[in-house]
């Protein structure tokens, strides 16, 4: 897979976030991780200074979330992903439990 098959971020609404501007995130690709009960954005840097670069459209560089069922082979299959607050400050919205 190359990188501009990746998913896209399509959204992110995690207030605080150093990559995101305007709800897009700038960073050059996103981390899923967490806990079992918790999906977080493994990228989120709550921090003042703006981060990321200008023109990117994020992507799901990898996901840690093998019990996702949009993961296959730590890569993710959704079409695209929307990250926001949840337990944490930023979560992704999109995971869904493999059952």
């Amino acid at each position: 897979m190359s990188v501009l098959e990746l998913p896209e971020v399509d959204e992110c609404a995690a207030a605080g976030c150093s990559y995101n501007h305007d709800h897009v995130c700038h960073a050059g690709a996103i981390t899923i991780s967490g806990t079992p009960e918790d999906a977080a954005c493994g990228t989120f840097i709550d921090l003042g200074p703006s981060g990321g670069l200008p023109t990117v459209v994020a992507r799901v560089g990898a996901c840690h979330r093998t019990d996702c069922v949009h993961n296959s082979d730590l890569e993710c299959t959704a079409e695209a992903i929307r990250v926001g607050p949840g337990q944490d400050k930023a979560d992704c919205l999109t995971y869904q439990m493999r059952i």
